[in-house]
């Protein structure tokens, strides 16, 4: 059995989820002889190298009491469950392992879960924490995103995320931590390092940069977003719209892009600046309210 239990998850759901219930009575992954995939599939691109796919017994439209999901990394891990029971089932394919298991759950199948059980959407992101503020970072694929955050951590700020931050709307828009772990670096299916400083409360998010890579000699600057551009920066960086939560996502958006500032930062593509950035996100970031 791999003991995904309410400790493990709780970084990613955050403390206060749990305390309100937000996944009720999920317990340990139990496991089953055998998951297959149902009549309605939809497969992602090639994930890593692999071949996942998201099936269903009922449609991608909506998703109602009972309904019946599988994740499947195909001759990995695939996990089961059916919507509101919180009870998960995995089971491990022949070329699977607990620690592809485990990384998979964390790094894929729980945001999907969480966002199809409406919990929260996903952006795709780094996060840290500025004077106890979470602030986050969206790039391109090579953008910079895991550079910057990195310099952060090693300054030593409160991570976020590395890779993928809750979000939702209550009132204010908040901001929910990932699993505590960082890949300052480029190796697939591996979680990373395991980070102790790191955010175990949900917070208020406070403003977001998408950085674009410009010449080394130009300068850093920052620019506000505004009307379509905000709303296209952060379609662009949200993970897993599915038919049955698009409305959903779509209106969290444009709620977002009403309240959050967001910036076009300008970030000189030379390690050597890297400093001079950090110093000008941070100067930046605690004069805005």
């Amino acid at each position: 059995m791999i003991a995904f239990n309410h400790n493990v998850i709780a970084p990613f759901i955050g403390k206060e989820n749990l305390k309100r219930n937000a996944l009720k009575t999920l317990t340990v992954l139990k496991k089953r002889k055998k998951i297959t995939p149902l009549a309605f599939g939809r497969s992602y691109e090639q994930n890593q190298g692999r071949e996942v796919s998201l099936s269903t017994d009922i449609s991608f439209i909506k998703n109602v009491q009972n309904q019946k999901w599988v994740f499947e990394v195909k001759d990995i891990v695939s996990f089961y469950w059916e919507q509101s029971s919180y009870e998960l089932y995995y089971y491990e394919g022949e070329n699977g392992n607990a620690t592809l298991s485990k990384y998979w759950f964390l790094h894929t199948f729980l945001p999907v879960f969480l966002s199809i059980e409406d919990k929260f959407e996903l952006i795709h992101a780094g996060g840290v924490e500025l004077k106890g503020k979470p602030v986050l970072f969206i790039a391109p694929s090579y953008g910079g995103k895991s550079t910057i955050t990195d310099y952060f951590l090693k300054k030593g700020h409160i991570m976020v995320s590395d890779d993928r931050v809750g979000i939702y709307e209550d009132t204010l828009i908040k901001t929910i931590s990932s699993y505590p772990y960082h890949r300052p670096y480029r190796k697939m299916e591996d979680l990373g390092i395991k980070v102790e400083n790191f955010m175990t409360t949900v917070k208020n998010l406070h403003i977001i940069y998408l950085l674009q890579r410009v010449n080394p000699l130009e300068k850093i600057s920052f620019e506000l977003l505004e009307g379509i551009e905000t709303f296209k920066a952060l379609q662009y960086n949200f993970d897993f719209i599915l038919p049955l939560n698009k409305a959903r996502s779509f209106e969290l958006i444009a709620k977002i892009a009403s309240k959050i500032e967001i910036y076009k930062l300008s970030v000189p593509w030379d390690l050597e600046r890297l400093d001079e950035v950090y110093q000008e996100i941070c100067k930046h970031s605690n004069s805005r309210k």
